[in-house]
């Protein structure tokens, strides 16, 4: 989530703007969400990883789960294939 709101530079309309995610954002990511005042979450999914969800919903974050099988399902994948990245990406 970062590196897309760092690519798309120096907008005017941050306020105007959803961001799509496979996962629910982690804090980091969440902080850079609300820094940036982007009123609207969709996220793939949160049972694989469950991210700063209540911030979104302190700062009156829209935040839609779809709650998707097959976002959880290239998760599961992604994490057999490469738990290393998966890892190093989450914290762990």
């Amino acid at each position: 989530e970062v590196d897309c709101i760092r690519n798309a530079g120096r907008r005017r309309d941050w306020h105007e703007l959803i961001l799509v995610s496979t996962l629910s954002p982690c804090v980091m990511c969440t902080g850079t969400s609300l820094l940036f005042r982007i009123p609207k979450v969709i996220i793939g999914e949160n049972q694989t990883f469950k991210g700063a969800e209540d911030l979104f919903a302190q700062k009156g974050v829209e935040l839609i789960n779809l709650d998707s099988d097959i976002c959880k399902q290239l998760m599961k994948d992604f994490i057999a294939d490469r738990p290393d990245l998966w890892n190093e990406d989450i914290g762990l």
